[in-house]
């Protein structure tokens, strides 16, 4: 069987499995399967096998560390504001602490930029969507950029096992 073919077979099973597994929350995290989607794509992006799995974790979160300090500042730091028309303050947070984060990708660990960009964006999704930046500081499973980081997690693992997998039906 050709490469992509096994990648369409691997990436097609465990993806349903993912997504059973996720949504079922067989795990009793609340994990986000988009997320994990996010991450797979993430590990593939950052060239796979264990060095792309570590390069994609480890870029991953320093994203999401990034999306929580952006909205710490917004939010308490959100009277320097005051008298700034709308909206204007958070975009200055953004702008700083997005632009803080890719200078930070100058540390090799963290240097996969486009795998810190889909934490980062991740996070700010289910923090705009769901929860707000209440938790956000909690040191629980329900803190939001937690949950994000274990769906990414998990993702990044079913990158690695849809990898071994078509490996074996590429040989096959």
């Amino acid at each position: 069987m050709d490469l992509v073919t096994a990648l369409a077979v691997s990436i097609g099973l465990l993806g349903g499995v993912a997504t059973y597994l996720y949504l079922s929350d067989f795990f009793g995290l609340g994990l986000l399967i988009w997320a994990a989607f996010i991450a797979w794509a993430s590990f593939y992006h950052c060239g796979g096998k264990v060095q792309g799995f570590v390069s994609s974790v480890l870029a991953n979160i320093w994203g999401i560390i990034w999306a929580v300090l952006t909205f710490l500042a917004i939010s308490n730091l959100g009277s320097l504001g005051d008298s700034l028309p709308p909206n204007v303050w958070p975009a200055i947070c953004v702008a700083v602490g997005v632009g803080l984060m890719i200078l930070g990708c100058k540390i090799p660990i963290f240097s996969a930029i486009p795998a810190t960009v889909y934490g980062y964006a991740a996070t700010v999704a289910f923090v705009l969507l769901k929860t707000g930046t209440d938790g956000l500081l909690d040191p629980t499973l329900a803190n939001p950029a937690v949950v994000v980081a274990l769906s990414m997690i998990g993702g990044a693992i079913f990158g690695l096992i849809s990898e071994a997998f078509a490996g074996v039906l590429a040989k096959s």
